[in-house]
C-alpha cells in the first residue's frame, strides 16, 4: 500500500511540475472580437485568419524567440460588438487569462474604450480595423494595422469629385458609432473646404439598431445630391442602399472601409453592385504574398478573405514580430509585456499583405488606401491606390 501511495505521490508531483513547464513554453494572445451582435462576420473573419496563422507557426514547431520555440495559444473572447462588453472582455483577457498581448477590438466603437483599458493596464493592444484617431492617441501601449480616418476622409472626397464629377454631396451616418460619426464629420469638413460652404446638402444620422431609414433618405433625396456618402457598417449599408433605390434615388454612393466585409453582398445583393468604397486592400487582382494569402484562405474556408481577415493577419504578425524583437521571455508577466511593447516600437517598417507600413510615434501605420468598385459578379475590384 505504501509503495502504491508513493508511486501515486510521485506521479502527482510530476504532473504538477509539468504544467508550469508547458505554460512556460506557450505564448498566450487574446482576441477581443465580435462573434455575436451586429457585425459577427467581423469577428469570424478575424478568428479564421488568426487560426490559419497559428496553425502555420505551431505546425513549424512554434515561434522562435531568442533561440527558444514557443507554441501559440490564442484566446478568443466575444465583445458582442458593444463598447461595454469590449471593456469587460479586455479586463478578462488581461487579469484572468493573463495574455501577453491583445488583438482587437476591430470596430472603433469598441476599440476606443478597450484601448483605454489596455493602456491603463500596460498591455499591448493592436486593432486590426479601427480607423478612429482616439483609439491610439496618447496611448503608448496601443497600436493599429489600419490607416486613420483623417486620411480616409479626403480619399473618399477626392475620388468622388474626380470620378463622379460631384459638386454636392449628402451624408448618412450612425450617430452612436465613434467610427461612423467621426468619419462623417471629417468627410463633411474636407468636402466643403474643397467644394465650398454648404455643398454638403444633407447631414443625416441614425441609430445603430435602426432598420428603417426612409425618413432620413427622403430628406437626403429631396436635396438632389450628386452622391451619398455612407460611412456605416456593412449590415447597415445592406439596408440603406436598397431603401434608397425603393425611394427612387438613382445616383451614386460612396462608402468606407466598414463596407469591406464579404457578408456585404450576401446581405445587399444586386443593389450594391457598381458602388465604390475606400478600403485597405483589393482581393481581386492581388499579386505576390497577398495573392498567396487569399488563395490559401479561400481554399481553407471556401470564401475570399475580406479586409478584416487580411488586417488581422497583419496585426497578429506585427505583435509576433514585437515578441521576437523582445529577444527573450522571462515568464514574468509585467516584465514580458513591457519588453513586447518595446519590441513593437522598434518595428520601423513592416511588409504586410495589406501593404507596406511604417509606424509613427502614436503607433499608427503610414500606409496606402485603395478604392474598390463592386463588380457585377459581386467582387471588390481595385480602382485606385492613394498613398500619404
Amino acid at each position: 500500500m505504501k509503495r502504491v501511495f508513493k508511486t501515486l505521490l510521485i506521479t502527482c508531483i510530476a504532473m504538477m511540475l509539468a504544467v508550469p513547464a508547458m505554460a512556460a513554453n506557450t505564448i498566450k494572445i487574446g482576441f477581443n472580437i465580435p462573434l455575436t451582435g451586429d457585425i459577427p462576420k467581423v469577428g469570424e473573419s478575424s478568428k479564421l485568419s488568426a487560426e490559419m496563422l497559428k496553425a502555420d507557426i505551431n505546425g513549424a514547431g512554434g515561434l522562435d524567440v531568442g533561440g527558444k520555440k514557443y507554441m501559440l495559444d490564442f484566446i478568443y473572447e466575444d465583445n458582442e460588438a458593444k463598447a461595454e462588453s469590449a471593456v469587460t472582455t479586455a479586463l478578462k483577457l488581461i487579469e484572468k487569462d493573463e495574455v501577453l498581448a491583445m488583438i482587437g477590438p476591430n470596430s472603433s466603437k469598441q476599440a476606443v474604450p478597450a484601448g483605454e483599458v489596455a493602456n491603463d493596464n500596460s498591455v499591448v493592444m493592436i486593432s486590426p480595423w479601427s480607423t478612429n484617431p482616439d483609439t491610439t492617441f496618447d496611448r503608448p501601449w496601443v497600436f493599429r494595422a489600419a490607416f486613420l480616418d483623417p486620411f480616409q476622409g479626403p480619399v473618399a472626397v477626392n475620388f468622388a469629385v474626380e470620378t463622379f464629377g460631384a459638386k454636392t454631396a449628402a451624408v448618412l451616418y450612425d450617430l452612436s458609432n465613434d467610427y461612423s460619426k467621426g468619419l462623417a464629420e471629417i468627410f463633411k469638413n474636407v468636402f466643403e473646404k474643397k467644394m465650398g460652404p454648404g455643398t454638403v446638402l444633407a447631414f443625416e444620422s441614425h441609430g445603430t439598431k435602426d432598420q428603417d431609414f426612409s425618413a432620413q433618405l427622403t430628406k437626403i433625396i429631396a436635396t438632389k445630391p450628386d452622391f451619398i456618402f455612407v460611412p456605416d457598417n456593412y449590415n447597415q449599408v445592406a439596408l440603406i442602399v436598397p431603401q434608397a433605390r425603393q425611394l427612387g434615388y438613382k445616383g451614386q454612393f460612396m462608402g468606407s472601409d466598414a463596407w469591406g466585409s464579404s457578408e456585404l453582398m450576401t446581405l445587399c445583393g444586386d443593389a450594391c453592385k457598381g458602388l465604390y468604397f475606400s478600403t485597405h486592400y483589393a482581393a481581386a487582382g492581388a499579386t505576390g504574398a497577398t495573392k498567396k494569402f487569399i488563395d490559401r484562405y479561400t481554399a481553407k474556408y471556401g470564401e475570399t478573405p475580406d479586409d478584416v481577415a487580411a488586417l488581422t493577419w497583419d496585426a497578429t504578425r506585427v505583435v509576433l514580430q514585437g515578441i521576437q524583437n523582445a529577444g527573450k521571455l522571462t515568464g514574468k508577466l509585467k516584465k514580458d509585456r513591457k519588453a513586447i511593447r518595446k519590441g513593437m516600437q522598434e518595428i520601423t517598417s513592416f511588409a504586410g499583405i495589406t501593404g507596406n507600413m511604417k509606424f509613427d510615434d502614436q503607433g499608427d501605420p503610414i500606409k496606402c488606401a485603395v478604392v474598390v468598385q463592386i463588380s457585377q459578379t459581386g467582387q471588390f475590384e481595385f480602382r485606385k491606390s492613394v498613398c500619404p
